[in-house]
């Protein structure tokens, strides 16, 4: 195990206009459909945080909806939780098990394996000490599971966000993992026994809000990217390609993504930065703001200059307003299938008919030019999108994308925290021709889900919500 530095805590947060108790911490990322069962169909990952399991409030649940040629339907599903036969530990108040997940076929055995994080889980290390599981893919889906342990005497909670990539077997395969006392990285080989590589231990940045996994360098090995929860004189944290203090990139953020949005090989760190500046003209864009990084044959180091894009940019919809939190969910992924990686942003506070009811942009890859040509944009109110937009919604809250019907053309994923009184909601957008299209689009809400309506569930994840 490698060791670096000594770690830093910083969180603030709100929600809605109401103050999160201190302490409170959020996970980001979501998992992209994988084929879990290996029945040609990638199976699309929905969670719940805040789900109710046997009468523990917010244990939390992860619902797979499995894929197929027609696509997705509620009634081709499977809850997993911490009651499951299989799945290590027992459903408790307040785990939130499903806070961040990821997709991968980490053991390389053919089926895509399901990583979950439970960051409040108390163990015997202590109260939110936080645990990590992997759910193992198999020909009857996910049916056994193990725990990745963290190195940490006293974690604090482990698994706010976790990411996956791999570019070949052994160390070419690697996860991070975020905490509040350190980001822990973990290389393959992996198996179902639970085994593992070697493990990194880095506590030499302040504390993790979301981490990414990227080629940066084109060697073939990942390489990791952190964003940091808030700092003091910053709109957002700070960002690192090195883990450690004094290596900070330009720029700033609190949610981290990889993809190779020019096409020339390598991949480009892309950062979403949605809270209001400290400091006019010094950091931050009042709106929020997406920043991205390109890779290069040296990588992406502190001289590395970012790209911004703003609602303000030529060709992206919509006007920078303060309070909009551009940048607040974020994924990449290339829905148009020319190569190029495109950019999907949420901005869950963007004000519509009704304030905050949320919005999602999708900023195309561009091999040449500036970024935001082709832009285009999702709310509520978009024809054939189900359902209206309603004040605090939070449409945007979380965004993945994935090809679940194998056409060759990926969905796009939209959840909404607060939809129905933060029981929380996702949208399905069809891949179309040359983009996602919202014609044929679905929404799966609690109920269809066997979740009941109860405030708090969190379909779709909370993303940033209660950190911007």
């Amino acid at each position: 195990m490698r060791r670096w530095g000594a770690a830093a805590l910083v969180a603030a947060g709100m929600i809605g206009g109401l103050l999160v108790p201190a302490g409170t911490a959020s996970a980001v990322h979501g998992g992209v459909p994988g084929d879990f069962n290996g029945d040609g169909y990638r199976d699309a990952v929905v969670p719940a945080p805040g789900a109710d399991v046997s009468g523990k409030e917010a244990a939390g649940a992860v619902i797979v909806l499995y894929g197929s040629k027609s696509g997705l339907s509620a009634s081709r599903r499977a809850t997993i939780t911490q009651n499951t036969s299989g799945v290590p530990g027992l459903a408790e108040a307040y785990d939130r098990f499903g806070a961040a997940t990821a997709t991968l076929d980490l053991n390389r055995d053919g089926y895509a394996d399901l990583v979950v994080t439970s960051p409040y889980e108390d163990t015997s290390k202590g109260t939110d000490a936080g645990t990590v599981t992997v759910l193992w893919g198999s020909s009857r889906g996910l049916t056994s599971a193990t725990d990745l342990p963290t190195p940490a005497g006293a974690p604090n909670h482990y698994g706010l966000d976790v990411a996956v990539l791999s570019r070949g077997t052994g160390t070419r395969t690697a996860l991070a993992i975020a905490g509040w006392d350190a980001t822990v990285y973990v290389s393959g080989p992996f198996s179902r026994s639970g085994s593992h590589g070697s493990v990194t231990y880095n506590d030499d940045t302040p504390s993790t809000e979301s981490v990414a996994l990227g080629d940066f360098d084109g060697d073939g090995t990942p390489d990791p990217a952190t964003a940091t929860s808030h700092l003091s004189g910053l709109s957002g944290g700070e960002m690192y390609t090195v883990p450690a203090s004094g290596d900070e990139l330009q720029g700033n953020g609190l949610i981290a993504a990889s993809g190779d949005v020019n096409g020339d090989g390598y991949d480009d760190l892309v950062a979403g930065d949605p809270d209001e500046p400290e400091h006019a003209g010094a950091d931050g864009q009042s709106g929020g703001r997406v920043l991205v990084w390109y890779g290069s044959a040296h990588g992406i180091t502190p001289a590395t200059a970012p790209v911004q894009i703003t609602q303000n940019t030529a060709s992206v919809p919509g006007t920078s307003e303060r309070g909009d939190a551009f940048g607040g969910a974020l994924a990449v992924a290339d829905l148009n299938r020319d190569g190029l990686d495109d950019i999907i942003v949420g901005s869950p506070y963007e004000d519509l008919a009704k304030n905050r009811a949320g919005m999602v942009t999708v900023i195309p890859g561009r091999s040449s030019g500036a970024l935001g040509a082709g832009s285009y944009a999702f709310d509520q109110d978009t024809a054939g999108v189900p359902g209206s937009s309603e004040t605090d919604d939070f449409f945007g809250t979380t965004v993945s994308a994935g090809d679940v019907n194998a056409d060759g053309r990926p969905e796009l994923f939209i959840g909404a925290a607060n939809e129905n009184n933060s029981t929380g909601a996702v949208w399905v957008l069809p891949g179309g021709t040359s983009r996602p299209t919202a014609t044929g689009s679905k929404i799966f809400t609690a109920p269809s889900l066997g979740q009941k309506q109860t405030a708090g569930t969190l379909l779709g994840g909370n993303g940033l919500l209660w950190v911007i």
